[in-house]
């Protein structure tokens, strides 16, 4: 990985990732919407709080501070982006049992500094990078104002992944291409592999989509 900072594209993230979402999971997304939506939903007001989370633990890092302050407030606005269109279908916001890719993922992070937030770095620009590929993917299968929006919300996303992964070169030592080909491999797993809930970053789901 080169450290110079540079523009991301939606493709670049998609690149970055181990695997492509299988087409299973794409075809299951169009059939299960509002399960799509309101996981989503949390899913931006959680890359929130992870921001935020960095922020407060980390003041002596003036970038970090900078950068994660505005990814944290694009990352409410999609929230709010969400929220509205999801009103607008009809769809109510309800609690909703998180899947286990976020958790699964967050238990992979090293427990000692400065590998914790270098982990937690590396983990943000794969999450960013999945949520980034899985639009541009979405954009082909769902209603026109659900992939207009997924459109616009996945070039953001690919800023987010570009800017997580300028951090960990930032904080990172030497060992950090290693560690970011294990973290790559676990989470495609987790992306591709089956699962027992369609989430918004589950795997594809054998049989029937459970309602919750």
């Amino acid at each position: 990985m080169s450290a110079t900072r540079s523009r991301a594209k939606p493709e670049d993230a998609a690149e970055f990732l181990k695997c492509s979402t299988p087409v299973l999971w794409f075809e299951q997304a169009a059939g299960n919407l509002e399960t799509l939506l309101v996981d989503h939903a949390n899913c931006e007001k959680k890359a929130a709080g992870t921001a935020l989370s960095l922020i407060y633990r980390y003041v002596d890092r003036p970038e970090l501070l900078q950068r994660l302050s505005r990814l944290a407030r694009e990352e409410l606005r999609h929230f709010e982006q969400v929220h509205a269109l999801m009103c607008s279908m009809g769809i109510a916001y309800h609690a909703l049992a998180p899947g286990r890719y976020a958790a699964s993922l967050m238990q992979q992070v090293r427990t000692h500094e400065p590998a914790r937030l270098v982990d937690t770095l590396l983990i943000g620009a794969i999450v960013e990078a999945r949520s980034c590929e899985r639009f541009a993917g979405l954009v082909d299968v769902l209603p026109g104002g659900v992939g207009e929006l997924y459109a616009a919300l996945m070039v953001s996303e690919a800023r987010h992944f570009r800017g997580y992964l300028d951090l960990a070169q930032r904080y990172g030592d030497g060992s950090l291409e290693e560690r970011l080909d294990h973290l790559l491999g676990f989470e495609s797993e987790l992306a591709s592999g089956p699962d027992t809930q369609f989430r918004f970053h589950s795997g594809p789901i054998a049989g029937n989509i459970p309602a919750q």
